[in-house]
């Protein structure tokens, strides 16, 4: 293993990104804060919330074929840029009026876009370092990706609660123009020539998109995962809108504290990203991957039974530190075992097919949130996500090392 992790260019694309991210933490406060403040009403959140889920998952039917067929780093940046101009209408419209229907408009298509840089940016990990340093990379962007959320939540409630949750968003929109002008300068590592999985001329979608799916079903391991995976973000999706409307309708809480909350369960990401490839090193990927899943839901559903400000942001912060353990080992492994010219389309169907639940599991939690209490609603959320990930011991994903299988990917 190299001593340098990737060098200059991942130096600079680990910097730009965190940029990106820290804007976008403004984002994820301050759209759920306008929409609450327009309608009182967290079913009209998670309504939202369902629309974007459905953007991300046409999108990513249709993201891992475009990733594998064009130039990935210019992709990056055409994602950025379209992130950039659609936010940026948010806060331009908002001078003259407050149009809900535009929010309904503008964040599916923004989710889409930022649906196709996901996975990109999964593909252009492996060309900026080398394999062995994967789990490291993944934990490092990750670490800095959240210890910019703690920043960006407390000033995204200071900046809505002052100056309103537009304002907030146009923020997100200028962090996306200067990371577009950033990865400019990054450099990917040439692919790898005569890849067996390169995608032909001409082929179908369905063949293209299909390869992808393929490769995960023969394999035990991500197979097994993305069907445990794919039943917990039913419970999982809407739960961030479901603990602010808690803190703001339950609690009482001003926008500023929901920003409080929010970056303190940031650190909890940074703490869980800086140990992911220690603890799967140490344990093995099994262990590290389902103990952290039951844990994450094991605190989830704790929120039901604490009715204090301090006790939400504890529990939210230790279920944020190991989702993102569980996330790090996950994506980690994908990159891991499969074939570069191959990653787009995994990646592709790994997440059409684990999102395809989200949008409807959003609006049934916030609606059932609404009815029948939060703190039900989050208790049974968590410990459903706890019950599905313990069957993860009853499945190939309990072994220490599936990075080492081989397995046909034809």
């Amino acid at each position: 293993m190299s001593s340098k992790l990737g060098g200059r260019d991942f130096a600079l694309f680990w910097a730009v990104e965190t940029l990106s991210t820290f804007g976008s933490s403004f984002s994820v406060i301050a759209v759920p804060l306008m929409v609450l403040h327009a309608t009182g009403s967290v079913t009209q959140m998670g309504l939202l919330t369902g629309a974007l889920g459905v953007a991300t998952l046409v999108s990513g039917f249709f993201a891992g074929v475009v990733a594998d067929r064009f130039d990935r780093r210019r992709l990056l940046i055409i994602c950025n840029v379209a992130q950039a101009v659609l936010f940026g209408i948010i806060p331009l419209v908002w001078l003259f009026a407050t149009p809900i229907w535009l929010l309904y408009v503008v964040v599916p298509l923004t989710g889409a876009f930022a649906m196709l840089f996901r996975v990109t940016y999964v593909t252009v990990v492996p060309r900026l370092v080398d394999a062995d340093q994967l789990t490291r990379a993944n934990g490092r962007l990750s670490a800095s990706f959240a210890a910019s959320q703690v920043i960006g939540p407390i000033l995204a409630g200071v900046v809505s609660g002052q100056f309103g949750p537009s304002v907030a968003i146009a923020v997100d929109a200028a962090t996306f123009v200067l990371a577009s002008i950033g990865l400019l300068f990054v450099r990917l590592r040439p692919p790898v020539a005569a890849d067996e999985h390169a995608l032909p001329a001409k082929v179908s979608f369905w063949a293209e998109f299909s390869a992808g799916a393929r490769f995960l079903w023969r394999h035990p391991v991500l197979r097994s995962m993305l069907v445990l995976l794919t039943m917990m973000i039913f419970f999982w999706q809407g739960l961030v809108d479901v603990v602010i409307f808690y803190l703001k309708h339950d609690l009482g809480q001003p926008d500023r504290t929901v920003g409080y909350v929010m970056a303190v369960a940031a650190l909890g990401t940074v703490a869980g990203a800086l140990t992911v490839a220690r603890v799967r090193k140490v344990i093995g990927f099994g262990v590290t991957w389902i103990g952290s899943t039951m844990l994450a839901g094991l605190f989830v559903a704790a929120i039901a039974f604490t009715h204090s400000v301090p006790g939400v942001a504890v529990f939210t912060t230790l279920a944020f530190a190991f989702t993102a353990v569980g996330g790090i080992c996950s994506m980690s492994l994908r990159q891991e075992i499969t074939p570069s010219a191959l990653l787009g389309r995994v990646t592709s169907a790994w997440w059409t097919i684990h999102f395809s639940l989200g949008p409807i599991g959003a609006a049934v939690v916030t609606a059932s949130a609404e009815r029948f209490g939060v703190g039900l609603v989050i208790g049974i959320a968590g410990l459903a996500y706890l019950l599905i990930s313990a069957v993860g011991f009853l499945t190939p994903i309990r072994q220490p090392h599936p990075e080492r299988m081989v397995v046909d990917a034809a």
